[in-house]
């Protein structure tokens, strides 16, 4: 059972995590098997070389957490509280994630690969070297994010928000028309026929 400022290393868990805290909490080298995550608080906790395999729920507190070397893959995840935190050499695989909140959030060679994000926020985020690699990208928000060398160029992006925090990514000539619509709204342009 988890508990706040726990200390683990090596752990594996595969049982049902859901309102379980472990708030400033420490994982190092840990596995988490197809865990229920659901009301999981565990803000300012540290993940270093963690798998997370199947894991699924909402309402997830991982505010302010710490994420190196990590893996995620195959997370069915819904309102997962992910501000402020830091995430550095951490790759999500095949996930579906709704209502990620990482308003704030640093993310550090951060890699998306075949992901199905909605609704996720990344207002304010700082992302360096983050990569979208396949999957969708469902009504994003790049408010006032800061972005170098981020590729979304390689994935399904639609009805994005807050569109001139996009500056430093790189996107394809096809998405540049799709989000013709959504820059001009952005800027206040009136488009006519």
């Amino acid at each position: 059972m988890l508990t706040p400022d726990g200390d683990y290393d090596g752990d594996t868990f595969g049982d049902d995590l859901s309102e379980a805290r472990a708030a400033n909490a420490r994982f190092l080298d840990c596995t988490f098997e197809g865990c229920g995550l659901t009301g999981l608080s565990a803000p300012r906790a540290r993940f270093s070389d963690c798998r997370l395999e199947g894991v699924h729920g909402a309402g997830t507190d991982l505010a302010e957490t710490s994420w190196q070397d990590c893996t995620i893959r195959g997370a069915r995840l819904g309102a997962v509280q992910l501000y402020g935190a830091e995430l550095r050499r951490v790759r999500f695989e095949g996930c579906k994630i709704e209502f990620l909140n990482a308003r704030g959030a640093r993310l550090t060679d951060v890699e998306f690969v075949d992901c199905q994000l909605v609704e996720p926020d990344f207002a304010e985020a700082t992302m360096t070297r983050v990569r979208f690699e396949g999957g969708r990208v469902v009504t994003p928000d790049f408010g006032r994010a800061r972005l170098k060398d981020v590729d979304l160029s390689a994935s399904l992006v639609t009805a994005p928000r807050g569109v001139s925090g996009l500056a430093g990514a790189r996107i394809s000539r096809l998405q540049l028309i799709d989000l013709a619509e959504a820059f001009a709204v952005e800027l206040d342009l009136t488009v006519v026929d």
